[in-house]
């Protein structure tokens, strides 16, 4: 009876280690957290004053030719082990600023804290040349602390996001983004799903700004790897051209040939087909064989994306989208994630391709399915606008130029 009294309380007291390990813990990774926060906001407001100062004096003559190279490597003599200051690092601190500094202008016209904790209460901004021509240089000021930006007059800026995300992503997004509203959505992405600058590059070349909301698809409520559902949903179109298909042998039967037609015309012309659908696809397979309980099913094409490490399941569909046809797809994925995924990837993405689809409509009735699946429309030659056909060069001239 002894032995288990001792052995209950080596069971609480181990209990409660745990627990009071777990408390501990999760304060010191906020407090890491916050002082990261910190650290990263300070850092912003140094690059931005350091890049107001280079403006001043390399768009206005003030340093010669070399003078960022010259500078750099002072810096180095003189702080030994210190990295970040680069002549390039230098240039992205001055872009950093001449590009944000519109933020100012709004902080200045609503009476708000100022963005960057430059001290505006010199003599004069240090932006603009000051007066005594002796002095070459502006002066240059920075704060204690950054103060958070209260953007009245532009209510709809990610402030938080902003400060919250690393020099590094920033100078990312200005060098790839040029719209002012694609580069704020960009930031507040960065900074709600914690992206590494290499994967965010990659995100806006893939474009994923643009292909937003495009596709009719649940890929966020069914990819619990929110960075992964991201780069599914910039990986597919909304609507694909099949201008190698040959039309003249479609419509003219019945729909199901018409579907083998085309899926015919695809798999004639598989090199064309990846090179529409995008990047990284290698075709797999068509009326690819699938059992299950001895039940044969047979998915139209099936491809591998090496990006998403997922097989990628696409149904073709003659005419307009149908409910059935995702209840359909979803038991093609269920059988290959049993059956034909490997250990290693990630579950297999399904694409209804039809001839026309109501977007708002397939958006009602996917988010009740939880396999990851978009529906995709796709036009051949015979749909283009005949002004666009006349102003295009046939087949004929293309093959004569090539």
């Amino acid at each position: 009876m002894k032995e288990e009294i001792e052995d209950k309380k080596e069971l609480i007291t181990t209990d409660a280690t745990a627990n009071a390990v777990q408390v501990i813990k999760a304060a010191i990774l906020q407090s890491q957290q916050r002082a990261l926060k910190a650290i990263n906001q300070e850092q912003l407001a140094l690059y931005y004053g350091i890049g107001r100062y280079v403006s001043a004096n390399t768009r206005k003559k003030n340093w010669g030719k070399g003078a960022l190279t010259a500078i750099s490597e002072q810096l180095r003599k003189e702080l030994p082990g210190l990295k970040g200051f680069s002549e390039r690092n230098l240039k992205n601190m001055r872009t950093f600023y001449e590009e944000w500094r519109i933020l100012e202008n709004y902080n200045s016209a609503g009476g708000t804290a100022e963005f960057t904790g430059i001290n505006t209460e010199s003599s004069g901004r240090t932006d603009e040349m000051p007066t005594n021509p002796a002095v070459q240089t502006a002066e240059l000021q920075v704060d204690d602390d950054i103060r958070q930006l209260q953007l009245t007059n532009l209510p709809d800026f990610p402030v938080v996001a902003f400060l919250s995300i690393s020099f590094t992503h920033h100078t990312t997004i200005l060098s790839q983004v040029k719209s002012y509203e694609e580069r704020k959505f960009y930031i507040q992405f960065a900074a709600d799903y914690k992206v590494k600058s290499e994967d965010l590059e990659q995100l806006m070349k893939d474009g994923l700004y643009n292909h937003q909301g495009q596709l009719p698809n649940n890929f966020k409520k069914t990819i619990p790897d929110q960075l992964l559902a991201y780069r599914t949903i910039a990986m597919f179109k909304d609507e694909y051209l099949l201008d190698y298909i040959n039309t003249e042998e479609l419509f003219v039967r019945d729909k199901d040939r018409d579907e083998k037609l085309i899926e015919q015309g695809i798999i004639n012309n598989v090199k064309n087909f990846i090179m529409t659908f995008g990047k990284d696809f290698t075709f797999v397979g068509n009326q690819y064989h699938l059992e299950k309980f001895g039940v044969e099913q047979f998915p139209d094409l099936l491809f591998f994306n090496r990006e998403l490490s997922a097989l990628v399941c696409v149904e073709l569909k003659d005419g307009p989208f149908k409910t059935a046809y995702l209840g359909q797809l979803a038991g093609y994925l269920r059988i290959l994630d049993d059956e034909v995924r490997k250990p290693n990837e990630n579950p297999s993405i399904g694409i209804v391709l039809c001839k026309s689809a109501n977007k708002k409509f397939v958006e009602y009735v996917i988010q009740d399915y939880d396999r990851p699946m978009g529906v995709a429309t796709y036009k051949t030659s015979a749909d283009m606008d005949d002004r666009l056909k006349k102003v295009l060069p046939s087949v004929e001239d293309l093959e004569k130029l090539l």
